[in-house]
Formats: structure tokens, sequence, C-alpha cells
């Protein structure tokens, strides 16, 4: 068996766009989950890759999508999740961090086979990365208590979709590098 990383989907954010409204509770209320697990798989020596839109913006790269993030009137949504000096960081421009991304090289390249899931958009950006994980035979974990939704309806369903489909395992964050 190979080893773990700590996905982290578009938590780089600047909350500026439809649905924000909607999404901004449902951030709120998984922040402490999620910097939990940052900070657990730190400790552990676990990788941790952030993978993140870059918001169109095709010029772009990783600190000026924080930097932007941090600026913005969102920004105690960001502070606590920001990449310290040994995070990986990937730019993606659709809803899968497989899509069009050098992911799957370096995954490869790391020896990594299992992926914890974590962020927004459960019903979205977190269901299509879990589907392309699971094609290209990686191991998906997806702690519920740690992925942001902006439809709660939808967000049950995905993880449903997820373990049944897809063969993840959906748990509490708490569950993890304890």
């Amino acid at each position: 068996m190979g080893k773990t990383a700590l996905i982290v989907i578009d938590m780089i954010n600047t909350y500026d766009h439809e649905d924000a409204e909607f999404l901004i509770p449902a951030v709120e209320s998984v922040l402490p989950n999620v910097t939990g697990l940052l900070d657990r798989a730190r400790r552990q020596g676990v990788p941790v890759i952030y993978v993140n839109d870059n918001f169109g913006e095709w010029r772009s790269h990783h600190g000026e999508i924080l930097d932007k993030a941090l600026s913005g009137p969102h920004s105690r949504l960001v502070e606590p999740l920001k990449p310290d000096d040994s995070s990986l960081f990937v730019v993606k421009a659709r809803h899968s961090v497989f899509f069009e991304t050098p992911l799957t090289y370096l995954l490869h390249q790391q020896g990594i086979d299992r992926l914890v899931l974590c962020g927004q958009v459960t019903e979205q950006c977190v269901l299509y990365s879990a589907l392309d994980a699971h094609i290209r035979h990686l191991q998906v974990i997806v702690p519920r208590d740690a992925v942001a939704h902006i439809h709660a309806d939808l967000a049950d369903a995905a993880l449903r979709m997820m373990e049944r489909n897809m063969g993840a395992r959906v748990c509490d964050s708490g569950e993890l590098w304890t």
C-alpha cells in the first residue's frame, strides 16, 4: 500500500461568485474540521496538496490566487487554511482536480495511492474529483464534516454516490490521523 495525501479543494477563494451566499455558511461550519485535518496531516508528515480554481485568471499562479483571496472581504475563511512551505499547489480550471492538471503525474511521482478529499463544493468539485480518482484506481476518503456544500440535499446524495458507486470511505474528520 502506498501513501496518503490530503487534497484541499478550492478553499483559497474570494467567494465573489454566484451561490456564494449559500456556500459561505457551509464553509464556516467545516472550517474548524479542515484546519484540524491540515494540522494533523502536517504533524504526521502526510503530503498536503492544494488544488484550486484559477477563477479564469490564466496568468495567475498560486501566490496570486492566495493574495487575492486574503485581500478580499472573506479573508477570515482563507487565513486559517494558508498553505505552508511544505504544501504543494496545483491550479485547475474546471471541476475535477484531475482535469487537465498535472495531479496524476504528481501523485505517481510521490507514490500516493490514497486521497483524503476535503474542501468545496461537495456536490460539484469534490464529487467529480472522487469519480476521477476512482477511475484512476486511487482510494478515496471523504470526511463528511470537512466538505462544504451549496445545496445540502445534493451534498448528501453526492456523499452517498461516492460511497456506494465509487467505493469511497465516507467518515468524520476526527477519525483521520488521530
